[in-house]
């Protein structure tokens, strides 16, 4: 083999590698990779079915149940609300009436089944994701009022 031969060669096998490395590391990427859609969004089916993705709002008061150590609780963004299911520890800022970000994947009967749950960490902070869904929530209340001021319902 000349050594002509052999350069094409080292090139060829580290162009396949550096592929090989590239396609692994996007896949790696790819199931990492968790978006965040309101109640108002997963309702409308823009959350995938299948997957892990993050929903966020307000914990309505008087919707927390526990038993054991499973958690039932609704989350909502003043215009739609979310059943979630929670087996856990929850973090000690957890309250009805807070801001709150879970995480995990929905369930065939609708319901949200949460495998981390995020609460806020401070009285003033809200999760930026979770203040963006409140406040769609708010627009959409309001388009809504809107339209039935106006008569546009059908």
């Amino acid at each position: 083999m000349k050594s002509r031969h052999k350069r094409i060669a080292i090139i060829l096998v580290g162009i396949a590698l550096l592929a090989i490395a590239t396609t692994l590391l996007l896949q790696s990427f790819q199931s990492n990779l968790v978006f965040f859609f309101s109640p108002t969004e997963v309702s409308q089916g823009k959350a995938p079915k299948q997957g892990n993705f993050r929903i966020g709002g307000m914990v309505e008061a008087g919707s927390v149940k526990r038993q054991g150590t499973e958690v039932a609780f609704k989350i909502t963004d003043t215009a739609k609300t979310m059943s979630v299911v929670y087996t856990g520890i929850l973090p000690d800022l957890f309250k009805e009436g807070k801001g709150v970000v879970v995480q995990g994947k929905q369930g065939e009967n609708g319901v949200f089944i949460a495998d981390q749950v995020l609460a806020k960490h401070d009285e003033n902070y809200m999760p930026p994701e979770a203040a963006d869904a409140l406040e769609k929530g708010k627009l959409y209340n309001q388009s809504f009022e809107n339209k039935a001021a106006k008569g546009d319902m059908k």
